[in-house]
C-alpha cells in the first residue's frame, strides 16, 4: 500500500507533513490551523487516513487529502 500526500508524494511513517487547509476537530472547539505542522506520522490500514498529534490536540486521525510532506 502507498500512501500518498494532495501532491502526490510518497508518505512513510515517521514522516512530517503540514495541513494545507483550515480544520475543525470534532470533540474539540480548537480548529488547526493551515500550515500546522504534524510530527512523526504513522499509517494506518486505510491508504487515505494517516495518524499523528498536533501540539493542541493528541491522537488525531487525518485524511491525506488535506497534508504535503514537510
Amino acid at each position: 500500500m502507498i500512501v500518498k500526500d494532495s501532491n502526490g508524494a510518497p508518505l512513510l511513517g515517521g514522516d512530517s507533513v503540514t495541513l494545507i487547509k483550515d480544520l475543525m476537530v470534532k470533540g474539540t472547539s480548537v480548529p488547526l490551523k493551515r500550515g500546522t505542522l504534524i510530527k512523526n506520522i504513522r499509517l494506518t490500514g486505510n491508504e487515505h487516513e494517516i495518524e499523528g498529534r498536533a501540539e493542541k490536540v493528541k491522537n488525531l486521525v487525518l485524511r491525506t487529502e488535506f497534508l504535503k510532506k514537510a
